[in-house]
Order: structure tokens, then sequence, then C-alpha cells
């Protein structure tokens, strides 16, 4: 009897404690929510260096240690910030299990630095939030805001290496590449002074816009060219045209603007040499203008290279001119005389009408060789050799459907000088 007893009492005993034991061993607990990697493509962003050679179109994976809470994966809890200006960028955010894909809705900047931040709101399946976290990154290149529509390189071709604005090769005359302003840069389109052109289809299109962003380098050879450097046009004043003096002592952009009532009318944005504005005895649109001498002016246009940025914000009405990243000159529809139709303007627009001009943006001269427009001209007909062909060569000529800010162009000058 006592023995049965003592047997029970052990098997209890053993019960009890095998109970105890896997009790012990089993963790009912929440778990915590912790990063593993950090991936954009095949980059670590989660390394001790910060990357500088992230694509604009990155996929950003993260992976945890536990399943995430996919409502909680919200633009709340997850942010992509610009430095230079703080804009937070748009997201495409996902959720399977245990990895959290991020991308942008569409491209980023080039050469941009970028920072990646989760918050406590972001919670896994056990209600564990992530402790706050943020890395940083640049993507590749030099410096370039995002939402540019067209970009010409000229690495030994004349194609668009944004969109898709590709010349014919037949809209390819007598172009050579050399090389340009520094060695990042490349090269640059040589165009030779009287024949050269690059013509670039539905022109239209990379104008007509309520706000708009056209940046470039320009370099002129003034050897033997005293008539002056149609550089670009797209069908002259019915779009837009930049022209530089024969006496390097100023230059203009001459663009095309719609009214609300849908008619058309051309404003130059001219900068000679002791420019003025209201101020000081100038047009009372003209809200800024820098007074250089003539010296100085033609230091900036003769011979040297020269990046020429043009904005126009449509919600303020208001063109500015930037030569190397400085603004140079502005003016304000709004400060128009009242009943002026331009203070109506809404937009850049093209009006030409073939065959006077034809819808083909032109490189090296003040519109394409189909168009109609001053033929006879001695200056102004492509077939004249002693036209105002431009000579010299251009490079990263860039356009965006939006204005850029002055701190933009001026990133943008350092990066790319």
């Amino acid at each position: 009897m006592k023995t049965t007893k003592k047997l029970v009492n052990l098997l209890t005993v053993l019960v009890l404690s095998s109970g105890l034991f896997f009790s012990c061993g089993k963790d009912d607990g929440p778990k915590d929510l912790n990063i593993v990697s950090m991936l954009a493509g095949s980059i670590d962003l989660n390394g001790a260096t910060s990357p500088s050679d992230v694509p604009v179109n990155p996929t950003v994976t993260i992976t945890f240690n536990t399943n995430l809470n996919a409502a909680t994966a919200t633009a709340a809890n997850i942010k992509l910030t610009q430095d230079y200006d703080d804009a937070d960028i748009a997201l495409n955010i996902s959720v399977s299990g245990a990895v959290l894909t991020i991308s942008p809705q569409s491209n980023l900047g080039t050469g941009t630095l970028y920072e990646l931040s989760l918050g406590a709101g972001l919670l896994n399946e056990d209600d564990q939030p992530v402790a706050s976290t943020s890395r940083t990154f640049t993507t590749t290149g030099t410096f370039s805001p995002s939402g540019l529509i067209a970009h010409w390189t000229f690495e030994d071709s004349a194609n668009d290496v944004v969109g898709t604005y590709d010349p014919a090769a037949s809209g390819v005359v007598d172009i050579t590449y050399a090389a340009s302003r520094n060695a990042a840069a490349g090269k640059a389109a040589v165009f030779n002074g009287s024949t050269s052109i690059i013509e670039v289809p539905n022109g239209d299109q990379l104008i007509s816009t309520s706000d708009l962003t056209l940046s470039f380098w320009v370099k002129t050879n003034s050897e033997g060219k005293e008539n002056g450097h149609f550089v670009m046009g797209l069908g002259a004043f019915y779009g837009l045209q930049y022209e530089i003096y024969g006496s390097y002592e100023g230059a203009k952009f001459a663009v095309r603007y719609e009214f609300a009532d849908e008619t058309t009318g051309a404003e130059d944005m001219w900068f000679p040499a002791l420019a003025t504005d209201n101020s000081n005895g100038g047009w009372q649109g003209w809200d800024f203008a820098k007074s250089l001498t003539a010296e100085q002016m033609i230091a900036l246009l003769k011979d040297e290279w020269l990046q020429v940025t043009l904005t126009y914000d449509g919600t303020e009405r208001k063109g500015t001119l930037y030569y190397n990243g400085e603004k140079m000159k502005s003016f304000d529809f709004d400060l128009w005389p009242d009943g002026d139709a331009k203070r109506t303007v809404t937009g850049v627009t093209y009006a030409g009408v073939a065959p006077e001009v034809v819808n083909e943006f032109a490189f090296g001269f003040i519109q394409s060789r189909a168009g109609t427009l001053w033929d006879a001209e001695t200056w102004g007909g492509y077939d004249f050799a002693d036209a105002q062909h431009f000579k010299g060569q251009l490079d990263d000529i860039k356009f965006w459907h939006k204005a850029l800010t002055a701190t933009e162009v001026q990133l943008m000058y350092d990066s790319e000088n």
C-alpha cells in the first residue's frame, strides 16, 4: 500500500514537473518588431555608410523579424523626404508578411539626398511598434530635380535620354560631338554655324503647359560670327526661341503665352547689359533686373560655358531667368497695366501654323528647316550660310513642366558645373 502511494505521488510530481517545464519553455508574450534588412534593389540601406548610387526609381524592401500589421503601413508612418526642401515624396506601400515594400510614385531627382523614415506607428501583428528609424541615401548622377520630361545629354547621340523626343536620323544635320564643360559632363553637341541643326518632333508638347522650366548649357564660338546666334527655337516667337546678340552684350528668350480668352501673344525675356527694372526706370512688369556692364555680359556670353535656365510659374504668372544658377531678371504679368490681356495668362503654348512654321523644336536655329518664315531673309533663312545659325556647343538641354525654385536652380548649377 505504501509502495502504491509512493508511486502515485512520484507520478504526480513528474506530471506537474513536466507541465512546469513545458509551460516555462513556451513564450506567449508579444514579440518585438525589429528590422532584419533594408535594400534598394541590391543596395544595402541598413549599413554603416549612406549609399550614393541609388537609382531614381528604387524599390525598397524592408524585412522584419515578425509579420507586420498591414493596416499600420501607411504614409503617416512611412515617409521619404527630399533633403533640400523637406518635401515628402508620394509612395506606393505594400506588405506581405514580414516584408514591407516601398517605391516612389514617380522618379526621384538625380544626385539628390533623401531620408527614409519609419515611425513608431508601424506595428507588427502583436501590436508592437518598430523603433523610430531613419536611413539616408543619394540617387545616382548629378543633381537634377524630379519631373524631367526630356533631357538631351549628347553622348555621341542626339536622342532624348528621359522621354520620347528623339529626332529622326534626317533631323540631325552636320552635328559632331566633343568634350563638354568638364569630365563628368562627358560630351556636348557641336554646331558649325552654317548648317548644323537638330529637329525634334512634337515640339509643342515640350512647352504647352501652365508651368515650365528649360535649362541648358551653351558655349558660343565667336570666330567669324558677328551677326548673332539663333541658339534654339520652336517656330520662333510662335513658340519659344533663345538668341544671343552678335555683340555678345545681351540675349533674349521670346515665348508664346495663352490668355484666358484662348488667344495668344508673345513676350520677350530680354536681358541686355545695364538691364533695368520697375524700381530704376524699367518697364512696370519687370520686378527684378541685375545690372551687368557690357564687359560682364560679354564675359558670360562669349566663348565660355554658361548655364541658362528659364522658369515660368503659372500660378504666380511669373517668369525668371537665371545664368549660372544666379537670378538675372524676372517679370510678373500681374504687374502689367489694368485691362492688358497678359494679366490673364494661363500658360505657355505653341501657336504656329504650317507652312510658315512647323511643329519641330530646333537646336541650332530659330525654327526647323520646313518652316517658310524669313526664308528670303539673309539673316533668318536657314539656307543662307550667313544667317544667324548657332556656332558653338550645347549640352544637357532639359525640360520640366514645373517651375523650378531658386534653390533647385542653384543646386543644379553647383552639381553640374
